[in-house]
């Protein structure tokens, strides 16, 4: 079995997180339903993602699936592969919850749901607040923040932080926190570099974390017209090819080379051992450049249908509003969807 060696980021509150992750999103199908029927298939794929060295696992209340991110937790620690205080487990609280009363809930059943005693990470999932009848509940950041802080303050988590949110609402929630939060989980990839974000990020040492780090560099039947850079974009192949790696190898490198820690997402247990495989060896500066030039600010998640609530953290398009999916509102947890 091939081993990964995985660095780690030092965070904001002297804690470590390994550089790069394993996310466990499985994704809605074209009918905006949960991908349930592929939950063995991501238990495998972490069990299998543990054994060979991943410590970092990224989930959430939203994916379903900490039911399984727990028990595959639990069988790696009784067979001694690992032990608790080995792995760094984020979890994030879903945008019915924020009133801060709310969110210690949350967190609770989040521990429950994986058989944990504590969360290494817990951040909010997205800085707008939405009713599970999606309604807009309007409900200030800054006011579900201190139910963040009252989760650490008990020993519920070690570390708080937010995802998706804009350089406007991280300086309003700097201004006005007890706790600064040590992540920003948001979409990075080489089309979307987010350069201002990322460096405010940096300079008041709050690390980046990049979720869909690839983009769409495997284009679906939805979108095979969209700007986003392929799996074989010929200068991308030169790249990789230079390097004896892969192209997706070189996208999260990049990633790595900027400071972001990165949690691509994988079910097939060969690109578990590829996408940790980046750390020996170095993108050069002209290569970087040539990456650079990308970014042409696609995002691969918009969800349009939030885009006139309150605290949408991105730009606004002209397109029809749909309706928030089921999905995104109602749900139950586990491969079954029968666990609260």
């Amino acid at each position: 079995m091939s081993k990964v060696v995985i660095p780690n980021f030092k965070l904001n509150n002297g804690l470590e997180i390994p550089a790069l992750g394993y996310g466990t999103w499985l994704g809605l199908n074209e009918k905006g339903e949960f991908i349930v029927e592929d939950a063995p298939k991501l238990v495998d794929a972490l069990s299998y993602a543990i054994d060979v060295g991943y410590r970092h696992i990224d989930t959430a209340h939203l994916y379903r699936v900490e039911p399984e991110v727990g028990n595959v937790v639990r069988q790696k620690i009784e067979e001694g592969v690992v032990k608790r205080e080995d792995l760094f487990i984020t979890t994030k609280v879903w945008n019915s919850d924020h009133r801060p009363e709310d969110v210690e809930k949350s967190v609770k059943a989040s521990l429950r749901r994986m058989g944990l005693n504590y969360l290494d990470l817990v951040l909010m999932h997205w800085p707008l607040s939405v009713s599970v009848e999606g309604v807009d509940e309007k409900i200030d950041y800054l006011d579900t923040w201190s139910g963040f802080e009252s989760v650490l303050k008990q020993g519920l988590v070690k570390a708080i932080g937010v995802s998706n949110f804009n350089v406007e609402q991280l300086t309003r929630l700097l201004a006005n926190c007890q706790v600064v939060p040590v992540v920003n989980q948001v979409e990075i990839n080489l089309n979307l570099g987010q350069k201002e974000l990322v460096d405010y990020c940096q300079k008041n040492n709050i690390l980046v974390v990049a979720y869909t780090p690839f983009g769409r560099m495997v284009p679906s039947r939805l979108d095979t017209t969209c700007p986003a850079i392929r799996h074989d974009d010929p200068i991308m192949l030169d790249i990789a090819k230079k390097y004896g790696k892969t192209v997706q190898q070189v996208a999260l490198r990049y990633l790595y080379q900027r400071g972001i820690c990165s949690i691509p997402k994988t079910l097939t247990k060969t690109r578990v051992v590829e996408n940790a495989s980046i750390f020996d060896f170095q993108i050069d500066d002209a290569d970087v450049a040539t990456l650079q030039k990308f970014d042409n600010n696609y995002r691969t998640v918009r969800p349009v249908f939030w885009q006139n609530f309150n605290n949408y953290p991105f730009d606004k398009v002209d397109v029809d509003i749909t309706e928030i999916p089921l999905s995104l509102r109602k749900w139950k947890n586990g491969a079954n969807l029968d666990i609260d």
